[in-house]
């Protein structure tokens, strides 16, 4: 990863206010970040420190109410809703605390879902999903529901899901939450994995120190902005 490479997002001045008189709240007061192209960044702060809302708007879920977005050079912050859709379609991948599956639809299904979105053809998305399962080591399991499937396993398939579409950027927020330590390892070890294998830009929201340990860098929140960058330069490694 070349120093000089222009970053793949780039956040300058970026506030963020909800609400208006007595009761307007500024969540982020001025937020600077440069996030390269490949990193895997683990994100961390109190509640309330800015955050989540940083991730929304990386996640194109949300905008800036000043400053300047920009990803692969392009101003986000000008885009209209559809356009700022059209690039979570083509470039990002979304994994939650919460696993989000359809409860009576098979892992297969379940991550094809974004490829329907997309208008894939059949053939196409099923190959890309089995392809996907494949990654996260579930292609055996590819007829079974949520139901039939372990917490980690669930997490497994919501990751092939968020990955199926081939994004340029993993969003994850607290994707170990729901599960046990010798789980959230396996998880860890396998964002490692993708990222490291597949060049997948990894941001991830964590609250545990052991798991931000994975990421090269670190980002702290704290009131709004961005109190410091740590650079990892021993993180955890993937065990295979």
């Amino acid at each position: 990863m070349s120093s000089d490479s222009a970053p793949l997002i780039q956040l300058r001045g970026v506030t963020k206010n909800y609400g208006s008189g007595a009761t307007a709240f500024q969540a982020l007061k001025g937020i600077d970040l440069d996030i390269q192209s490949g990193d895997f960044v683990a994100v961390m702060g109190p509640s309330g420190s800015g955050k989540s809302t940083t991730m929304n708007i990386l996640g194109c879920l949300d905008v800036p109410s000043a400053g300047t977005f920009l990803f692969r050079g392009v101003h986000v912050e000008m885009l209209d809703r559809d356009q700022r859709a059209l690039l979570r379609r083509k470039y990002l991948g979304f994994v939650f605390q919460g696993f989000n599956l359809l409860a009576r639809t098979s892992a297969l299904e379940n991550v094809e879902l974004p490829l329907v979105y997309r208008g894939d053809p059949r053939a196409e998305r099923r190959a890309a999903a089995m392809a996907a399962l494949d990654k996260v080591g579930l292609k055996d399991w590819w007829d079974h529901t949520p139901g039939e499937l372990s917490g980690g396993q669930q997490q497994r398939v919501a990751i092939a899901r968020a990955i199926a579409t081939n994004p340029a950027v993993l969003l994850a927020d607290e994707p170990t939450g729901n599960l046990d330590s010798e789980r959230s390892v396996e998880i860890m070890q396998l964002l490692t994995d993708l990222n490291r294998t597949s060049g997948i830009t990894v941001l991830m929201v964590t609250h545990e120190p052991d798991m931000a340990a994975f990421a090269r860098t670190i980002v702290h929140f704290k009131d709004g902005l961005v109190e410091r960058i740590d650079a990892n330069p021993h993180p955890t490694e993937a065990v295979s």
